[in-house]
């Protein structure tokens, strides 16, 4: 008890050492944006969680019998993938807010009479919206996936749904490699098409309803149609079960082979395939350069650039708190009046909508192969930093 208490004290004469080596100008900001911001977390939050999740709660309680205590801990598990979506709108409306009060109090009139500079008045808010960027990239990163895929367990669970009855569906895989020609010889290029392995159903470790058509030999096609199929890592190749090769040579000849089990070595490709999941926002930035190096092994180009677009949003997303938190700052520190800080406010509402639609737009481009990845997902954020250094540059003259 002793030793606790001695901790608490301890602990209590760092932080007040911490914040004495804080200079005072910025503890004051600092106080000024901190109230605003824990408000504007629970708000945008608050609405959010109702938005996106909490009706759907309340239907599934009273349309399936979800118990209400169930309901509480998936609407918890959920939290941090909308805290996520409120930090950066959070950063936005406390530096409009607080650096908004101190405008029309003068107070930042008065700093500027004794020659602080507007971009020392904002430094306590570019380094709040560092630390609330890094904050949530580690939310992002690490909680959001964790949270939501036991959510989504414990639902599944509570309303009597198998886990493992959804892990994939249509699971299409392509293989890339050098053919064989009838003399035996292989090919010296690596980019033919070899294999294509489809699957209906990825089930309890089982592929089901499975199409395998094989490339690989030169003047030979063969096509393996399969009820089920598992993958044997000790083997390192596919068992096939209850099905018939087709086999069909250039001369027109075609045979059949009817098996009850066929071994085939394909590589485990199709397996982490259909484990992949379909949403980006359940990946850590690894499952997602993990996903994106599968589909290009797959040959599914699309999906490719589509998550090197989300592996770049796993950053940009956070950096919005950057964004808009000099966006706020921007428009707050102007010494303006009170009409022209409402048009301020209503332009920044612009801004944030603005912001979010072009994201969307140039992120559209970057999955069609239009733009590059990187850039698409980075444009909007560094044109936003851009335009907010200009509406700063601007304030610091008036």
């Amino acid at each position: 008890m002793n030793f606790q208490i001695m901790f608490l004290k301890i602990f209590k004469i760092s932080i007040r050492k911490l914040t004495m080596n804080i200079p005072l100008i910025d503890r004051w900001l600092l106080g000024q944006l901190l109230p605003p911001m824990l408000f504007a977390i629970g708000a945008f939050t608050a609405v959010s969680l109702s938005v996106g999740i909490m009706f759907d709660l309340v239907r599934k309680i009273v349309e399936f019998g979800l118990p209400f205590e169930i309901a509480l801990k998936v609407l918890f598990l959920k939290l941090p993938g909308f805290l996520v979506l409120s930090f950066p709108m959070s950063m936005l409306l406390a530096t409009l807010l607080a650096y908004g009060k101190l405008s029309s109090n003068s107070e930042l009139l008065a700093l500027k009479s004794l020659g602080v500079a507007n971009r020392r008045i904002i430094f306590p808010a570019v380094l709040l919206s560092i630390f609330m960027t890094l904050l949530t990239f580690t939310f992002n990163d690490s909680l959001v996936p964790m949270s939501n895929r036991v959510a989504e367990n414990t639902m599944r669970t509570s309303l009597g749904k198998a886990i493992s009855s959804e892990e994939g569906k249509h699971i299409m895989f392509s293989r890339y490699g050098s053919q064989i020609d009838k003399s035996n010889k292989v090919s010296n290029s690596n980019e033919n098409l070899t294999h294509i392995f489809y699957a209906k159903y990825f089930r309890n470790n089982f592929m089901e309803e499975v199409t395998l058509i094989d490339f690989s030999r030169i003047g030979m096609e063969q096509i393996l149609k399969a009820e089920k199929g598992e993958f044997d890592q000790n083997k390192n190749l596919w068992i096939f079960y209850d099905g018939r090769l087709t086999i069909t040579q250039d001369s027109g000849d075609i045979s059949f082979i009817n098996f009850n089990e066929y071994k085939y070595p394909l590589g485990e490709g199709p397996r982490e395939l259909a484990k992949v999941p379909s949403d980006a926002n359940d990946m850590t930035v690894r499952q997602a350069i993990k996903a994106e190096s599968l589909y290009r092994q797959a040959g599914n180009n699309k999906e490719a650039r589509r998550m090197r677009v989300r592996i770049q949003e796993k950053f940009t997303l956070p950096a919005a708190c950057i964004v808009f938190g000099l966006i706020g700052s921007s428009f707050g520190v102007r010494s303006i009046s009170r009409s022209s800080k409402s048009q301020g406010f209503g332009l920044s509402v612009l801004m944030i909508f603005g912001y979010y639609l072009l994201s969307f737009f140039s992120s559209s481009l970057g999955v069609k192969g239009i733009f590059n990845p990187v850039l698409a997902a980075w444009a909007p954020v560094f044109l936003s930093i851009s335009l907010s250094m200009f509406l700063l540059g601007k304030a610091s003259k008036i």
